[in-house]
């Protein structure tokens, strides 16, 4: 606790017109410097928060949020799984799938590599939101042995194929025949394309649930069930206790699915940062070289406090409230300044892409086209607290500087 005369010399000091201006120049510089850096570093940390969020939105287009399949990588006993596992941990729907690989080959005759999924329409949509993601076509054209697919807007381009256009499918599998072995193939009609946004919509197909199994031969089997959970963020506790609770069977999440890009994601973050506490680092730096040269100005008055009678620790205190004052104001501007720029970003984006006519973001290169920003709590009070900690640790010297000054030879030159 500081004592009042600690607070009112160093709240003094601080509103003081120094003599020396540049000492004043300095410490001006200080508090912009730190409201800069927490400024920046909230924006950048809102606009990753934002990439981050999208990329997630946009994964979960397609891939489940758990997954259930046997050991063998197969269910059989599907249909009972499917009626009682929905209502149990958070689980609220469940939907089966079958998943293979495969060649296209559409009208421009170039073979693309591809994922095939085959769902049933109905039960998809209580897992997945994919229906509303279709540009063109429906999700219920894929009805049984209709032999339909609906493709990526990239793969479809890739394709050079539209709705109504024919797709030779090519999956590993093997005919048996007189001749020999032949490739197993199978000619669908394109009837609806979808954009996720990410990169699905060149690698992704979706056909009909039962002509996926006789496709790729799995007879009455399917590959798992997707299943859809009331909080996403719950997965990775669900997946346990079925693995848990349910012996012969395997789960997994959408994040162990995509755990190396979500670790090289957060890892980025926390390099990047590190990187821009360095600008509150400099303005910190700046902020203690002003309070020493302050301190050596101030020689005189520290010594004529001291023959007062001033205690050693008080004279402490002045000086690090003054450098601490400086800091606070630096990172309070620098707060309100981030939370209204990361709050504005997308649209001030927007705006200076349709002044000058540029494209900043290409979503052929970055998924987007626009510059997202999610600004969260937790980012703001943890640039506030090390901005006013850098602040805090900056004081330290200079104030036990001006606590070791000597009266005797700090008066003998006044």
């Amino acid at each position: 606790m500081f004592y009042p005369l600690s607070l009112a010399l160093g709240l003094r000091y601080t509103r003081a017109k120094q003599k020396n201006h540049f000492i004043s120049f300095i410490s001006w510089v200080s508090l912009i410097g730190i409201a800069l850096g927490v400024m920046v570093l909230i924006t950048v940390l809102s606009v990753m928060n934002g990439f981050d969020r999208e990329i997630k939105t946009r994964i979960l287009d397609m891939v489940p949020q758990v997954t259930v399949t046997g050991d063998n990588g197969v269910l059989t006993d599907w249909q009972s799984l499917a009626q009682t596992l929905p209502g149990k941990d958070h689980i609220v729907a469940a939907a089966p799938f079958i998943q293979g690989e495969g060649m296209l080959v559409g009208a421009n005759g170039a073979p693309n590599f591809g994922f095939l999924q085959g769902v049933d329409p109905k039960l998809q949509t209580t897992v997945s939101p994919i229906a509303s993601k279709m540009i063109v076509g429906s999700l219920n054209s894929l009805t049984p042995r209709s032999f339909n697919i609906i493709l990526g807007q990239q793969l479809a381009q890739n394709l050079g194929v539209g709705v109504g256009g024919s797709v030779t499918v090519y999956v590993p599998k093997s005919n048996f025949t007189p001749v020999g072995i032949i490739p197993r193939l199978k000619q669908f009609t394109v009837s609806g394309i979808f954009k996720t946004g990410y990169q699905f919509d060149s690698s992704y197909a979706l056909i009909n649930m039962q002509d996926a199994g006789i496709l790729l031969q799995m007879g009455h089997q399917v590959s798992g069930l997707q299943l859809k959970l009331d909080d996403l963020f719950q997965a990775a506790q669900v997946s346990r206790n079925l693995n848990v609770s349910m012996p012969g069977y395997m789960s997994y999440t959408w994040i162990s699915q995509n755990a190396n890009f979500f670790a090289a994601l957060q890892m980025e973050k926390v390099m990047m940062f590190v990187i821009l506490v360095l600008i509150i680092a400099v303005a910190a730096f700046n902020m203690l070289a002003s309070l020493v040269m302050l301190v050596t100005d101030k020689q005189a008055d520290i010594a004529i406090l001291k023959t007062m009678g001033l205690p050693r620790k008080d004279i402490v205190k002045i000086f690090m409230i003054q450098g601490f004052v400086v800091g606070c104001l630096g990172t309070l501007l620098g707060v309100v300044l981030g939370v209204l720029l990361a709050l504005n970003v997308t649209g001030l984006v927007n705006e200076i892409q349709n002044i000058f006519d540029v494209q900043f973001l290409s979503s052929q290169v970055y998924f987007i086209n626009f510059l997202p920003s999610h600004l969260e709590l937790h980012d703001v009070l943890t640039v506030s607290g090390v901005a006013l900690l850098l602040s805090f640790l900056a004081t330290i010297y200079p104030a036990l500087k001006a606590s070791k000054i000597k009266p005797a030879e700090a008066l003998r030159h006044e």
